[in-house]
Parts: structure tokens; C-alpha cells; sequence
């Protein structure tokens, strides 16, 4: 059963995950290789575009699996 303090910790939580992410959003276009790197799919067409960035997924993922498990070593 959840109690207050645990809710609190909850919203605490999502609000930093929502600085992080905009944060991310508004400096991210600025850091040269996220999205650019070899792997990355993309694909223009004269009015289609689609771009999935799958190597850049994949390093992140790697990176934050790591500070995550950086971090449940208490």
C-alpha cells in the first residue's frame, strides 16, 4: 500500500524526468553525432521522409542500462 510520502517521491521523479527530456529536447539537435550515426536509418522521398535512428538507440540504451546499474549497486 502506498502512502503519501511514496507519491511524493512518484511526482518528484516525473518531474525530473521531464526536465531531462526537455532538456534534451532543446539542446539535442545541437550535439553533432546523436542521429547521425552509421546505422541510423533514413530515407527522403520527394513528400515522404522517415528517419529511425537504431544505433543511436541502441548506444543510449546501452548508456543508461549502465548508470542504472551504477546505481542499484546500494
Amino acid at each position: 500500500m502506498l502512502i503519501v510520502a511514496d507519491f511524493g517521491k512518484i511526482f518528484i521523479f516525473i518531474g525530473l524526468l521531464l526536465v531531462v527530456i526537455g532538456f534534451v529536447f532543446i539542446v539535442g539537435n545541437k550535439i553533432p553525432f546523436i542521429g547521425k550515426l552509421p546505422g541510423d536509418i533514413a530515407v527522403e522521398k520527394k513528400n515522404y521522409s522517415f528517419y529511425f535512428p537504431i544505433t543511436t538507440c541502441i548506444i543510449i540504451s546501452i548508456i543508461l542500462s549502465f548508470i542504472f546499474w551504477l546505481f542499484s549497486k546500494r
